[in-house]
C-alpha cells in the first residue's frame, strides 16, 4: 500500500510528500538491517525474544505500573518458536522502531502484531508495558490499541486527560503520557495485521514531522513482520 492509499484508508489528513520523505529514510535502515547477523549467544537471543512486563491486576484488566513480573514475556511462545526467519523479522522490526524513536524523540514507540485473538508487542522503545491485548469487545471499549486494530482507523489523541474526561477509550500503561498516536498496520489487501503505538509526555506532541515519521513506520513494517 502506498502512502496516499494508506492515509485515505486510515482516515488521516497528513502531507503525503512528508510521509514519502520519511519512508525514504527508513529504506536505508532496512538495507543496514539486511546485513545484521543473528545473535551468537543464548543470552543475546533471549534479549531478542524476551522482555520484562508489568504485573497485571488479578482480573488481568490493567497493569500495575510500579511492579514488574519476575517472569519475562517470551515471544517464541506466540510466534511458533525461535526460528531463523522469526529472528531476522524481530531484528528488522526492532531496527525500524529504534530509528523512528530516535528521530522523533518521543517517550514511547512500539509495534504490535495481530496473532490470532491477541495484539502482541514485538519491539518497542521506552518504559516496560503490557505484552498482549485481547482483541475483544471489552478491551475495545477501553483500549485505543484494540480499537485501532479492530476498526482499521488511526487514532490521534492530542490531550489524553481531556480525551478520557470526555469518555474516550484509553488503557493507561504510564500515567505520564499526555498524547498518543496509534496507527493501523495493513497487509497488501488492506487487512489490519498490527498497529504502531506512539506516546509522548507532552500534550499536542505530534507535529507534522513526527506524524510523518510514525506513519512511515506503519507503511514500511508490514512486510517484515514474523509470519
Amino acid at each position: 500500500m502506498d502512502a496516499r492509499a494508506y492515509l485515505s484508508h486510515a482516515g488521516l489528513s497528513v502531507d503525503v510528500g512528508a510521509v514519502r520523505e520519511a519512508q525514504q529514510a527508513l529504506w536505508g535502515i532496512l538495507e543496514e538491517a539486511k546485513k545484521q547477523s543473528l545473535p551468537a549467544t543464548p543470552s543475546a537471543l533471549n534479549h531478542l525474544y524476551q522482555y520484562r512486563v508489568p504485573k497485571l491486576s488479578p482480573d488481568g484488566s490493567c497493569s500495575l505500573h510500579d511492579e514488574l513480573d519476575p517472569t519475562p514475556y517470551d515471544l517464541g511462545a506466540v510466534l511458533g518458536g525461535r526460528s531463523v526467519q522469526n529472528s531476522f523479522a524481530l531484528l528488522t522490526v526492532d531496527a525500524l522502531v529504534d530509528h523512528v524513536h530516535k528521530e522523533t524523540g518521543i517517550a514511547w514507540l512500539g509495534v504490535y502484531q495481530v496473532r490470532g485473538a491477541l495484539l502482541v508487542k514485538l519491539a518497542w522503545r521506552g518504559a516496560e508495558s503490557r505484552a498482549e491485548f485481547p482483541l475483544t469487545d471489552d478491551f475495545e471499549r477501553r483500549s485505543t490499541n484494540v480499537r485501532v486494530a479492530r476498526s482499521g482507523k488511526a487514532s490521534h489523541v492530542d490531550d489524553v486527560r481531556a480525551h478520557v474526561k470526555n469518555g474516550g477509550p484509553y488503557y493507561e500503561c504510564d500515567p505520564r503520557v499526555q498524547s498518543e498516536l496509534c496507527l493501523p498496520i495493513y497487509d497488501p489487501a488492506g487487512h489490519v495485521v498490527g498497529i504502531v503505538d506512539a506516546e509522548a509526555f507532552e500534550p499536542r506532541a505530534f507535529n507534522a514531522p513526527k506524524l510523518a515519521a510514525v506513519i512511515s513506520l506503519a507503511l514500511e513494517v508490514p512486510t517484515h513482520l514474523p509470519r
